[in-house]
């Protein structure tokens, strides 16, 4: 089985989504392995987006996923998990996303866009690491 990292941002935990979310997740045959409603702290925060110090918007991505709590969770499913993910999420731009997919459905500002997945397997270990450290493989 492979894993993921999905975070229901605070714009979904806001707005009452995370039901929906997590019902989508599961609808396609994905399980949930850990779940936390957590405050994501700055310095965590800082960890997770380290590839975007120094880009225009990291102060404001950051301003975003510590204001309120947010779900994160690590999902497992077969291979390519994360690819998975990422097709129900939709793309960045809620605008853009497909309808049927989280974001194309739920979602209309780029700047709040309701989830995370990792991008990659690499991406997924390093996040579930920030996040879970103490989950076992």
């Amino acid at each position: 089985m492979d894993r993921t990292l999905v975070i229901c941002k605070p714009d979904a935990v806001e707005r009452g989504l995370v039901g929906e979310i997590v019902g989508r997740l599961e609808r396609k045959g994905l399980r949930l392995v850990a779940g936390e409603l957590r405050t994501i702290d700055a310095g965590t925060a800082a960890r997770h987006y380290e590839e975007h110090q120094g880009k225009p918007f990291y102060d404001d991505l950051v301003a975003f996923i510590t204001r309120s709590p947010s779900l994160v969770l690590v999902v497992e499913g077969p291979e390519d998990t994360y690819k998975v993910v990422r097709t129900l999420m939709g793309a960045t731009n809620p605008r853009d996303a497909a309808p049927g997919t989280i974001r194309g459905d739920l979602g209309v500002l780029l700047t709040e866009n309701l989830v995370h997945g990792s991008d990659s397997p690499e991406s997924a270990a390093r996040e579930i690491a920030i996040f879970f450290p103490d989950l076992e493989g």
